[in-house]
């Protein structure tokens, strides 16, 4: 029987990329098939991310920078061996079920949560291979995010959300880093902002990038 190329594989599995139980199954039939379908289901974890056992799954791939943030808090890091796929590099779409896992995962520590969501959103931007589609809160207002963010050229949209607790120094930080991302990314076609308060320096800076921005297609910018 002659096998079929890969392209067709790929093809007849991600037309069941909304059906997990039956890619699980299939998966489960040969190692070249099970090497296809990770990838697929993987690629959009979506409300999985709301599981504490992927929060879990996650920290295996923080890296010891990432890891360090956790010390003071006296987590207990998985020691298990390293995964049998970089699962984290195949996702491509981090979405604010991330931030409901981590709630779940440790419930009534604020703080903790701060720090994990973190982590483990610098880890995703950091190993993505493919990163598309982001969702992200106050936490990212660090340049160390900012600065992964700028090293992914294929974004397609990103939604910032800024409350009215962050500091008016990281708004103008994370704003500098948005525009250098407008400025540099070639694909970026949807940007969402939404701030308690954004500020006139914030808004006059951001538009004069979005002027030189010939790719965006759909903006919206809310300031409550």
């Amino acid at each position: 029987m002659t096998a079929l190329p890969l392209e067709c594989y790929y093809a007849i599995f991600n037309n069941l990329r909304h059906n997990h139980k039956s890619l699980f199954s299939c998966a489960l039939v040969s190692r070249h098939w099970c090497r296809i379908i990770i990838p697929i289901l993987w690629n959009e974890p979506g409300y999985h991310f709301k599981d504490k056992r992927l929060i879990r799954i996650l920290f295996l791939t923080l890296n010891a920078e990432e890891q360090t943030l956790l010390i003071p808090f006296n987590i207990s890091l998985p020691s298990h061996q390293k995964t049998l796929f970089e699962y984290t590099s195949y996702i491509t779409s981090i979405t604010r079920d991330l931030i409901i896992g981590v709630r779940n995962l440790f419930p009534n520590y604020r703080s903790l949560q701060n720090i994990v969501k973190f982590s483990l959103i610098a880890m995703l931007v950091r190993t993505s291979k493919n990163p598309k589609h982001l969702i992200l809160d106050e936490i990212i207002c660090n340049p160390l995010i900012f600065e992964k963010l700028y090293e992914k050229t294929i974004l397609t949209s990103v939604d910032l959300y800024f409350r009215y607790n962050i500091s008016d120094d990281l708004k103008y930080k994370a704003i500098d880093g948005l525009i250098k991302i407008l400025y540099k990314n070639s694909t970026l076609n949807s940007l969402n902002l939404r701030s308690a308060t954004l500020g006139a320096k914030g808004v006059i800076t951001l538009l004069e990038a979005l002027c030189n921005n010939t790719v965006l297609k759909s903006l919206v910018i809310t300031i409550h």
